[in-house]
């Protein structure tokens, strides 16, 4: 089986499971079992922004899904993309629809090839939240769009402007010119329980306003690619196209962004993820504040706890995130963490799993402070620590393209799991080649690691050498795990 995003966009251009380069780097909970993470929680939305939000349901009652879609239905939005996805050639294995492609790109054997850009159409839904505009939908409904258009129900149309995307959460947030719009009521998903009733109203394969209901199956699920976010998980009929759309609780409450399915079809199995909507809102307040979202980082690997790890660490319970490995300068390093500790309170919070980790660290602030409670030596210590910042998930990557007609290179940073992947402590990956560069035999996926003998980790080093206008430089390249010297003539 495999996770993939709903939005025919990806379903057309090969799909990609949501990743993102994680605020703790928790391999181990790529196949951690479900988890019971707390999840941000939200107030009942006020009139300025959301719709009324409908009164209670009685316990037992029947939801009127009827009345639900006709309130709301007419602020769930169509989203149609244009733009063009870069085409990667056939060196080394094909791994796009891998969720754990991210940790591998660049590296021996796992070298692309980028063979142009392939212009692609898809489709997504969204829904608005504010009556002048605001929409919510999936990072990766929009990834890659030049052009996007919102459609309602009534048939009217809107070019949108995408204010801001955050792929560790998949989130991104978009705005049209217009007022008076019809808008959801937003609810709150701590209180949703496994077993309620909830409804999705999207576009499954370019189907207008379909809605389709069910019930939630888990909650605070996670997922395949180090993701800050703790799933809904639910049984609601959703599929490629229904990605940004509403999860409805029974009331009419958005609960959720519904943005994945576990499928080996493709289609609809009965296993389909929603984002949260105290997750969502949280990033959409920092889009719209300041045009980004930042995460935090705690630098450390996890693991979750079985019942014989926790009797040999003298725990009387399997709950807790047991530390396997601490990143060097990471803030966990700081505060001397240890490899064999054991998280079990976040600010006084119970940990149960990685997964609990993961999401409060990662939709903290950089920045922040949090108080950690460790079981260490069979006996319990508190540690405050300053969070540090996340590196910038692949997905975002900010290629730095030297001058036209200089070196010809589009470089980024290594990521922390890339770097550990290649056994360096730093260097940049070559995304992009042309020109001198090309001509010297230079390759996407090679890491550079230094020029003239000088070690860099950062492409304004590249640029400050250039300034000098040098007739020819040298790379310390790493390919195939072996480094070579290649000379670069640049006239």
């Amino acid at each position: 089986m495999e996770l993939k995003p709903l939005s025919a966009a990806l379903a057309a251009a090969g799909l990609l499971a949501v990743g993102s380069a994680g605020a703790l780097s928790v391999k181990e909970i790529f196949q951690r079992p479900a988890a019971t993470a707390p999840t941000a929680t939200i107030a009942t939305a006020t009139a300025a922004t959301a719709a009324a939000a409908p009164a209670a349901i009685p316990p037992g009652a029947l939801p009127n899904y009827r009345e639900i879609v006709q309130a709301y239905g007419p602020a769930v939005v169509g989203i149609t993309v244009q733009g063009a996805h870069k085409v990667e050639g056939p060196q080394g294995p094909d791994l796009s629809g891998d969720p754990f492609f991210q940790f591998f790109r660049g590296l021996p054997g796992m070298r692309p090839a980028p063979q142009g850009n392939m212009p692609f159409r898809g489709q997504g839904s969204g829904f608005i939240i504010s009556s002048d505009g605001l929409i919510l939908t999936n990072a990766h409904v929009v990834r890659d769009a030049k052009e996007v258009t919102v459609k309602l129900s009534d048939r009217r149309e809107f070019r949108a402007k995408v204010l801001g995307s955050d792929a560790p959460t998949d989130i991104a947030v978009l705005k049209v010119d217009a007022t008076a719009l019809p808008v959801v009521a937003l609810g709150s998903d701590g209180d949703v329980q496994v077993g309620d009733q909830v409804l999705a109203i999207g576009s499954p394969f370019g189907f207008e306003q379909t809605a389709t209901q069910g019930i939630v199956s888990a909650k605070g699920r996670s997922l395949p690619g180090d993701s800050y976010v703790p799933f809904i998980q639910t049984d609601a009929a959703v599929n490629p196209g229904n990605s940004g759309g509403p999860l409805f609780d029974a009331g009419g409450r958005v609960i959720g962004i519904n943005a994945q399915i576990y499928s080996q079809s493709g289609g609809f199995q009965g296993l389909a993820f929603a984002i949260p909507i105290g997750v969502a809102l949280h990033v959409k307040d920092q889009i719209v504040s300041h045009g980004k979202v930042e995460h935090a980082r705690l630098g450390v690997m996890l693991q979750n706890l079985n019942q014989s790890l926790a009797e040999s660490f003298g725990l009387a319970s399997a709950d807790g995130a047991l530390v396997s490995s601490v990143m060097p300068g990471s803030a966990a390093a700081e505060v001397d963490l240890k490899a064999g500790d054991v998280i079990t309170r976040i600010d006084g919070q119970p940990v149960r799993t990685g997964a609990d980790v993961s999401t409060r660290v990662g939709m903290a602030a950089p920045g922040r402070k949090i108080q950690l409670t460790v079981w260490r030596d069979k006996a319990s210590r508190e540690v405050e620590v300053k969070l540090g910042a996340a590196e910038p998930p692949v997905a975002e990557r900010a290629a730095a393209q030297d001058k036209p007609g200089r070196l010809g290179l589009a470089v980024r940073p290594l990521t922390a799991a890339e770097r550990r992947q290649a056994k360096v402590d730093h260097g940049l990956l070559v995304e992009g080649v042309d020109g001198p560069a090309a001509r010297a035999g230079i390759q996407p996926g090679d890491v550079v690691l230094s020029l003239n003998g000088k070690p860099i980790d950062d492409a304004e080093q590249i640029r400050s050498a250039l300034d000098k206008k040098p007739r020819h430089v040298a790379l310390l390249v790493m390919r195939d795990e072996q480094q070579i010297f290649v000379p670069i003539e640049l006239g």
